[in-house]
């Protein structure tokens, strides 16, 4: 048995059912749960004074491409729109092998995890050169973060009208072979899993309507979630009309594609009657408010979606299109736009707090993640709220407004991540190195 007390930290924020926050407050973590929260609590096992920090439940991520933080800020995708950008971009994807998508996760998740995040989804669509899913699995595992990586997919290359070329494309009967293979080798079900897989299309504009159809039925026979890219932009849903017939949101009702087990990037241009289908079958959204501004997209109507009870968590989305990865600074910039588009009371920062926490967290089917509550996985974030980010604040808890973007410590399942600011668990400065050489071999 192994025991952690967090203590005495000024404000624990732990977006509970009840969304108590305490003050001067102790968190008991033994092994891998949440044991008991108070004042005074005693503990033989190791204390991490949290006096002078703010303490929330670790941040969630719900849309992520990992392999892309190998392509950061390329010439030529600077300023395209979505479309120009992928087609700048898939011909230097087409060129990474296995060790790309693994340093390149790695990269990743240390990013978020020094932001606070303490879960993550991933969506990799391409398998160029013996590429597998599991290579960022074993990232992720050595890393120490909760995963959740999808096996996306893409069958329709440009000869056949898609948008991506033909060498970055998989027959259909591979893809849901394949997908039945990781799910059987690495999907958790259990309360607590550190690894869950989801099964991913890539778009509407890159697979078929069957595989579409094909992989919903095969997910529900599996167990497993849905997730793919919706309504991303004007163009999208122009794609969408003249290719279907119909709006996204219809194509998804037609296609099997809404539920409580299906959540959906983007949704930029969700309309009133989409939204409120989204509410009434309980699907979910990763909105990715960075990336939308970076390539042009629009603002997601996620203060309509509230409203309307849409089940909405945060996204970076990848670092080709963020170029950043940190959700912390997501959920500030989520907050900012609701306020841009709807008025300065549109999202208060509690609310975007907790789209990352939560919100996010329910999206992706776990309800045992993304809150302080005792007998919830001991996911915790400490942000050190002594320094210049947050000297005079009225308010250290309003941590969007007045406060750090990293976190000081980082607990996932109980074990620590992030210490004073740096990765515990591997060699990040080697990483970099390496994550360099390889982006360098990209360019050249």
């Amino acid at each position: 048995m192994t025991e952690v007390l967090i203590r005495a930290a000024d404000h624990l924020v732990t977006m509970d059912d009840d969304r108590r926050e305490l003050a001067g407050a102790d968190l008991l973590l033994r092994d891998d749960v949440i044991v008991q929260i108070g004042q005074g609590l005693q503990t033989t096992g190791e204390v991490v004074e949290a006096k002078g920090c703010v303490v929330t439940p670790g941040l969630v991520n719900t849309h992520h491409h990992l392999y892309q933080s190998m392509t950061r800020a390329v010439p030529g995708a600077q300023d395209a729109l979505l479309f120009g950008w992928l087609q700048r971009l898939y011909p230097i994807w087409a060129r990474m092998g296995p060790e790309h998508m693994f340093v390149s996760a790695q990269i990743g998740l240390s990013e978020l995890a020094l932001s606070g995040c303490s879960l993550s989804s991933d969506h990799l669509y391409l398998y160029p050169n013996d590429v597998r899913l599991e290579d960022t699995i074993h990232a992720a595992a050595e890393l120490g973060l909760r995963f959740h990586p999808t096996r996306g997919s893409m069958s329709i290359g440009e000869s056949a009208g898609g948008l991506p070329p033909d060498r970055l494309v998989e027959r259909e009967a591979a893809i849901l072979e394949d997908s039945i293979r990781v799910v059987d080798a690495f999907h958790d079900p259990a309360e607590g899993a550190m690894c869950r897989v989801g099964l991913a299309p890539c778009s509407p504009f890159s697979v078929s309507r069957e595989l579409m159809r094909d992989t919903a039925l095969l997910a529900r026979d599996k167990g497993v979630m849905l997730h793919t890219h919706l309504a991303e932009n004007a163009e999208d849903v122009a794609y969408s009309l003249e290719t279907f017939g119909c709006r996204p949101g219809q194509y998804a009702h037609d296609l099997g594609w809404l539920g409580d087990d299906v959540w959906h990037a983007h949704c930029v241009e969700l309309d009133g009657g989409e939204i409120d289908l989204f509410a009434r079958t309980r699907t979910g959204v990763a909105h990715c408010p960075c990336s939308n501004c970076r390539l042009g997209s629009g603002i997601a109507p996620v203060r309509a979606m509230l409203d309307a009870g849409v089940p909405v968590g945060l996204g970076v989305d990848g670092s080709a299109s963020n170029d950043s990865g940190n959700i912390a600074s997501e959920a500030r910039q989520a907050m900012l736009l609701q306020r841009v588009a709807q008025g300065a009371d549109a999202m208060s920062p509690r609310a975007a707090l907790e789209l990352a926490t939560r919100g996010g967290a329910d999206v992706l089917g776990r309800p045992d993640c993304g809150r302080l509550a005792v007998g919830k996985r001991a996911d915790v974030a400490i942000w050190d709220v002594s320094g210049v980010a947050s000297a005079g604040s009225w308010d250290p808890a309003a941590l969007l407004l007045a406060g750090p973007t990293g976190v000081r410590d980082l607990f996932v399942e109980g074990r620590q991540v992030v210490r004073d600011g740096q990765i515990t668990t591997i060699d990040l400065a080697a990483q970099v190195a390496r994550q360099n050489e390889l982006a360098k071999g990209l360019a050249e």
